[in-house]
């Protein structure tokens, strides 16, 4: 079996991944708490890559387009605990509490490495994936408000993030667009997250655009993964997942119906001049 999932609650999980390499394009409703046992995660988010090693504890953000990379390593398997903080826990958690500062939304992945508060924390609940029966709600909540108590003594800035309720509102697409156009989610998600509806997000995109969505996005990847090919020496298996596309074998043909040449003829071009 190349995934195995056990469940604490549907709030609390422990992951093992086998295979070589799995890469799935997300977005969360609400925030992810990930503590990393084993193997190599690396999330692409807007313009930023993050590469996270075994003992690394990170947020995942809600209502954000990211790329989840996940790496087994030396043979190990890649295994991680993930906790979902839903709406509505951190609503009653923060229900009463003063929050310091202004409300805003996460445009970076936090990262707690190491903290021996939270790696405690994190490992304490590795027995409760081994009991049998179901594991009682009154235990859960306490668990993932302790989870949140320590956040909150380590980061004194998290409370702007996770105190922040709000839903997407109309934005402005053109910088949106800019700058998540390698993620290979639906149009509906892209309008979603832009404030508008399908509709809505299609007749303002040719509008900005002059070209359809599907068109434009094609474009805006081959141009940066021609980019990547030819200027950072990356080979094709490195850039056609960070770029948007699905597989290796239609990155290349679209690739080289494009530009004429194969991905893999640029590799080194950069080293050769």
């Amino acid at each position: 079996m190349n995934a195995i999932t056990k469940y604490i609650t549907s709030e609390i999980k422990l992951s093992t991944y086998n295979e070589k390499l799995s890469k799935t394009e997300v977005l969360f409703e609400e925030h992810i708490l990930v503590w990393l046992i084993s193997g190599v995660t690396k999330i692409i988010h807007a313009n930023s890559t993050y590469t996270f090693e075994p003992g690394d504890v990170f947020l995942i953000p809600r209502n954000q387009l990211i790329s989840v990379v996940l790496m087994p390593l030396n043979g190990v398997p890649h295994k991680s605990v993930a906790m979902h903080l839903t709406t509505p826990r951190l609503k009653d958690f923060y229900y009463g509490l003063k929050v310091m500062g202004d409300i805003k939304s996460i445009e970076k992945i936090p990262c707690f490495q190491d903290h021996p508060l939270l790696s405690s924390y994190l490992a304490s609940l590795l027995p409760y994936f081994e009991m049998e029966g179901k594991f009682p709600n009154e235990i859960a909540s306490l668990k993932i408000s302790e989870a949140i108590s320590i956040l909150r003594v380590i980061d004194n800035s998290i409370d702007a993030y996770l105190a922040n309720f709000e839903q997407p509102g109309k934005i402005d697409l053109s910088k949106f667009m800019e700058k998540n156009y390698m993620f290979n989610v639906p149009m509906e998600k892209f309008g979603y997250l832009t404030g508008r509806s399908l509709t809505t997000f299609k007749r303002d995109f040719q509008k900005i655009f002059k070209s359809t969505p599907q068109k434009w996005l094609t474009q805006k990847r081959l141009e940066l993964a021609h980019y990547q090919l030819a200027e950072e020496s990356k080979t094709p298996i490195e850039v056609y997942y960070e770029v948007g596309f699905e597989n290796l074998s239609h990155f290349s043909y679209v690739f080289k119906k494009q530009f004429g040449y194969s991905p893999s003829s640029l590799v080194g071009h950069k080293s050769r001049n």
